[in-house]
């Protein structure tokens, strides 16, 4: 077999585990990542960066559901937090990183500029940059990890705001809104945490929803909301979904009793927000919600419903456009429509190319992209072999998603976290991966 030579982009999350599994499986791999250390988007910066937390961020899925099985949050310290913060998840991937010895792997501080295929797909020529100079190399295969969560989209709106105007991507930290009126918009699990940190010292906070959002609690009946709806998996999806949404109608009441438009489509079809603080901020008069934007005139928003505001700041929770800039856009371009990949990481045409992380499930990534690196070094190691297929197998996923959700750019790579867990599951060795123990989806009563 010809000598494999891995070239991993990013060494966030999922870069990190891709990067583990290669070497766990004998194979040359070096990784790439434009920052000084792993961690990805949860390296936390005051400053404008990759990074897109903020200063009180935590995650919105459970340490239970959001932990690789190779290196539990136990493992590294059973004290973290049911909803880990950013610093805890920072120093629990460079724990990973310490602990598999990835360190010597890793070029830092180094761009991948351009991936260009190799003549008769023999491998993948990568134009990298460090310290202001460029040069080639040529690897065998190519691991994607880049995320897909750091090239904002922006919304369009009739007219010109003339006051401050940014992205969630660049918010920071709530106190620089100081008295000043802000409108955030969006309905998504950002834009709430935004509308809440900055209503507690804005002079006004608004939010803007163009449709309705279905709000998760943090916590129902003691347990964190991802680990009491795993007890449902038994369920068909469906028949999930519809219980899910019951019990959020009985937990919360209609959206109308707080302001806000009422869900147009069903559980699933959109991304849930998990947020305990929202709606207790709209019904203390600290977080005022208004319909879709029709115009901006200046430093004045007019919304869809006649009415009309100054602002300071607008603060746009849009999303993110999945893109990598290092591939010509004929010939790799997700940035809208679907994503034919099989298992959401391999191409039908580029036998040697695996998108790791490139998917988003109703609950955490990374431990999927864990199950993907094993599928992905396997295959390299020739111990698992792509499914002849694999172009029909491509366009079934596009055509039956886990959830038919609304078309919107947001959706396209969506899964749910425990099918799609099965279904990578199916392509590993019963063996292959160690158990997370029980009490970590059950916490002692």
């Amino acid at each position: 077999m010809q000598q494999r030579r891995v070239a991993v982009i990013g060494t966030g999350p999922s870069g990190i585990t891709a990067l583990k599994n290669l070497l766990d499986e004998g194979i040359e791999a070096i990784a790439f990542d434009k920052n000084q250390d792993v961690g990805g988007n949860w390296i936390f910066s005051e400053t404008e960066s990759h990074s897109s937390v903020f200063e009180t961020t935590h995650i919105i899925s459970s340490k239970s559901l959001s932990q690789y099985e190779d290196f539990t949050f136990d493992d590294f310290d059973s004290s973290v937090a049911d909803y880990p913060s950013h610093d805890e998840l920072r120093r629990y991937f460079q724990a990973y990183a310490r602990h598999f010895d990835l360190y010597p792997h890793i070029r830092f501080g180094t761009m991948v500029k351009k991936c260009t295929p190799l003549d008769g797909n023999a491998g993948w020529e990568l134009l990298i940059e460090q310290d202001g100079t460029h040069r080639t190399e040529q690897f065998t295969d190519l691991a994607v990890c880049n995320g897909h969560h750091w090239l904002p989209r922006w919304p369009e709106y009739p007219g010109t705001f003339s006051g401050e105007w940014l992205h969630s991507h660049h918010f920071k930290k709530a106190a620089p809104f100081t008295d000043k009126r802000v409108l955030v918009i969006g309905g998504g699990n950002s834009a709430c945490d935004v509308a809440v940190e900055t209503s507690r010292v804005s002079a006004r906070t608004v939010i803007s929803w163009r449709r309705g959002y279905r709000i998760v609690p943090k916590f129902i009946m003691g347990l964190p909301s991802d680990v009491f709806a795993s007890r449902l998996t038994w369920l068909p999806i469906g028949l999930r979904n519809r219980l899910s949404s019951i019990l959020l109608r009985l937990l919360n009441g209609p959206n109308r009793l707080y302001n806000l438009p009422e869900p147009d489509a069903a559980f699933g079809a959109t991304h849930p927000t998990v947020n305990d603080e929202l709606l207790y901020k709209i019904r203390h008069g600290k977080v005022h919600p208004k319909p879709d934007i029709e115009r901006i005139n200046g430093t004045t928003v007019h919304f869809k419903d006649g009415s009309h505001e100054d602002f300071d700041v607008i603060i746009a929770c849009t999303g993110f456009v999945l893109a990598h800039p290092f591939f010509e856009r004929s010939l790799i371009d997700y940035s809208s429509g679907p994503v034919p990949l099989y298992l959401k990481m391999l191409h039908p045409e580029y036998a040697n190319l695996y998108f790791i992380g490139m998917f988003q499930p109703l609950g955490c990534i990374w431990p999927g992209a864990e199950l993907q690196s094993k599928i992905m070094a396997r295959a390299i190691a020739g111990k698992w072999h792509r499914p002849d297929n694999i172009r029909e197998r491509c366009e079934r996923e596009v055509q039956r998603p886990h959830y038919q959700q609304i078309d919107t750019p947001r959706h396209t790579v969506t899964v749910d976290y425990h099918l799609f867990r099965k279904e990578l599951l199916r392509h590993l060795p019963k063996d292959y991966v160690r158990k997370v123990p029980r009490q970590m989806l059950v916490p002692e009563q």
